[in-house]
C-alpha cells in the first residue's frame, strides 16, 4: 500500500464517519443545519480522496485535469446559486431534479465503464460477474430514477398532465411490456455481450416515465423518497462498479433513508405503498373547486376583526400550517401574530401532520425558518388528543390533513388517513383564498361544521390584518 491509498482511505474514513453524524443530525430540527454542513463536507472530502488516489495511481494527464477542475467548479457554483435562489414553495421539484440528477450520474458512471473498460480487460463486459452485475443493476435503477425524477418534477411544477389512458388500466400493459424489455436486456448483458446495454437504457427510462406519470399530486410526496431512495441503490452499485467503498456506504445510507421515509409517509396517509404505485391515484388533477361529495351548505364566513376578538378571548391557540402558507410566504407575519398572542399569556401550539406540505418536514423547516421553537411543533398523535381543550384553531392553507371524511364517510378517497381533529376544538378558523379543494380533489366535511368559520383572503394579507386588530385590541407581542 503507497502512501496516497494511505491518504485516500484515511480521508474516506473520514468522509463516512462525518457522513453518517449528518444524517443522524438530520432527523432533528435543531441539529439539522450543523448537520447539513457536515454531510457537506464529507462530500468534499470524498471528491479529494478521489482526486488523491487518481493523482497517485493512474497518472491523469494535464488536459483531463482540467476537466475535472472545470467540471467540479460549474457544478459547485449551479449548486450554490439553486440553493440560494430556490424558493420554499419549490423544494419538492428541487429535491426531485436532484434525485435525478443523482441518478443519471449512476447511470453515466456505469455507461462509462461498460462503453470504454480498462486497458486491462478484454473490451467486453468479462471483467467479472461482480462488475457486470453492479454495471446491470446501475444503469437500470439510475435510468428509472432519472425519467421517474424528471417527471416527477415536470407534474409538480404543472408542466405536465396525466394523459386519459394512463389512468386505465392500460398503463399496466404498457408498463409490464417495458419491464420485459429490461429484462431480456439485462439476460443479455450477463450472458456476456453488451449489446442489450442501449437497450436496458431506453427499456428502464420507459418505465420510469410510465410507472410515474399517472400518481397524482396526492400521493407525489411518496414518490420522490422513494426515488431518492433508488438514487441511493443506484450510487451504491456504481460504487461497486468503480470500486469505491464510499460510494458504497453513502448510497446505501441515502438508500435505506429514503425507505425508511417512504414507509413512514405511507402510513401517515394510510396508503400501502402498492397502492401509490399501482393502485388509483388520489388527485390526479387538482381541483379548482369542491367535488366529489356534494356542494357546500352551511359555509359561515368571519371577518379578521371576528377573528381577532375570538383569539383575545381564547386561553389555548392550535396553528395547522400547510402548504398555502408557504405559497404566500407568510410564516414571518404568523409568528409575529403568535408572539402577540404568547406576550398576553396565551399558550400557542403548532400542529404539524406527516405529510403536511408537498414533503416530509416541509412545514417543520418552513416554520424554523421564522425562528418558531421547536418545542412549540407538535406532531399528528400528539395534538390530536389536545384538540377537545383547545379554545381556537387556525388552519392556514392545509386541507386534507383537517377532512373529517378520513374518519366519516367509508366512500371517501381519504377514507382512512389519520388526519388532526380540529373539528374537536371550540372554534375553528380556516383561513383560505376561496372553496378551491386541496390534492385529493374533493369536498372538505371541516367546512360546513357550525363551529368552523371561513376567513377569506391570502394568508399574509389575512395575517397582517389580524395583528393589526390584535394590537388595537391590546395584544401587542411582550413576550
Amino acid at each position: 500500500m503507497n502512501l496516497s491509498d494511505v491518504l485516500k482511505f484515511s480521508i474516506d474514513l473520514l468522509a463516512v464517519l462525518l457522513l453518517a453524524l449528518g444524517i443522524k443530525g438530520l432527523s432533528k430540527v435543531r441539529s439539522a443545519r450543523e448537520a447539513n454542513r457536515l454531510a457537506a463536507v464529507a462530500m468534499i472530502l470524498a471528491t479529494i480522496g478521489v482526486l488523491v488516489d487518481s493523482y497517485g495511481n493512474l497518472g491523469i494527464s494535464i488536459d483531463a485535469w482540467i476537466w475535472i477542475i472545470l467540471g467540479s467548479a460549474v457544478g459547485g457554483l449551479l449548486g450554490i446559486f439553486t440553493a440560494k435562489k430556490v424558493a420554499m414553495t419549490a423544494m419538492p421539484e428541487t429535491v426531485a431534479l436532484f434525485n435525478g440528477c443523482g441518478g443519471m450520474s449512476s447511470l453515466l458512471v456505469a455507461l462509462a465503464v461498460a462503453l470504454f473498460p480498462s486497458t486491462e480487460s478484454t473490451g467486453e463486459l468479462s471483467n467479472g460477474f461482480v462488475e457486470i452485475i453492479s454495471i446491470v443493476i446501475s444503469v437500470f435503477v439510475g435510468s428509472i430514477t432519472f425519467t421517474g425524477s424528471i417527471v416527477a418534477m415536470a407534474k409538480l411544477q404543472g408542466w405536465l398532465s396525466t394523459p386519459g389512458w394512463m389512468q386505465s388500466k392500460i398503463r399496466h400493459a404498457v408498463n409490464i411490456g417495458f419491464a420485459v424489455l429490461a429484462l431480456v436486456s439485462m439476460v443479455s448483458l450477463l450472458m456476456g455481450g453488451n449489446s442489450g446495454l442501449w437497450l436496458l437504457v431506453v427499456g428502464s427510462g420507459l418505465l420510469g416515465i410510465g410507472v410515474t406519470m399517472p400518481i397524482g399530486g396526492a400521493d407525489m410526496p411518496v414518490v420522490i423518497s422513494l426515488l431518492n431512495s433508488y438514487s441511493g441503490v443506484a450510487a451504491a452499485a456504481a460504487g461497486f462498479v468503480v470500486g469505491s467503498q464510499l460510494l458504497i456506504v453513502a448510497g446505501a445510507m441515502v438508500g435505506a433513508a429514503g425507505l425508511i421515509l417512504t414507509q413512514v409517509m405511507c402510513n401517515g396517509m394510510n396508503r400501502s405503498l402498492v397502492s401509490v404505485l399501482f393502485g388509483g391515484a388520489i388527485g390526479g388533477t387538482p381541483s379548482s373547486g369542491s367535488s366529489g361529495s356534494g356542494e357546500y351548505v352551511n359555509i359561515t364566513s368571519c371577518s379578521v376583526e371576528e377573528c381577532a376578538l375570538t383569539l383575545e378571548a381564547a386561553e389555548k391557540v392550535v396553528i395547522v400550517p400547510g402548504y398555502g402558507l408557504a405559497v404566500a410566504q407568510a410564516q414571518h407575519t404568523l409568528r409575529e401574530v403568535t408572539r402577540a398572542l404568547e406576550g398576553s399569556g396565551i399558550q400557542v401550539t403548532y400542529a404539524i401532520h406527516p405529510v403536511a406540505g408537498r414533503m416530509p418536514g416541509h412545514m417543520n423547516v418552513l416554520l424554523a425558518e421564522a425562528d418558531v421553537p421547536y418545542e412549540q411543533l407538535k406532531e399528528m398523535d400528539v395534538i390530536n388528543p389536545e384538540f377537545p381543550a383547545t379554545d381556537v384553531v387556525l388552519v392556514l392553507g392545509a386541507n386534507d390533513v383537517v377532512n373529517p371524511q378520513a374518519k366519516n364517510d367509508s366512500s371517501s378517497p381519504l377514507y382512512g388517513m389519520p388526519v388532526l381533529d380540529v373539528q374537536e376544538a371550540r372554534t375553528v378558523f380556516v383561513i383560505k383564498r376561496g372553496m378551491s379543494a386541496g390534492y385529493s380533489g374533493i369536498k372538505n366535511d371541516l367546512f360546513d361544521l357550525a363551529n368552523t368559520s371561513m376567513v377569506f383572503g391570502d394568508a399574509k394579507k389575512v395575517l397582517g390584518d389580524l395583528l393589526l386588530e390584535l394590537k388595537e385590541l391590546g395584544i401587542s407581542g411582550k413576550g
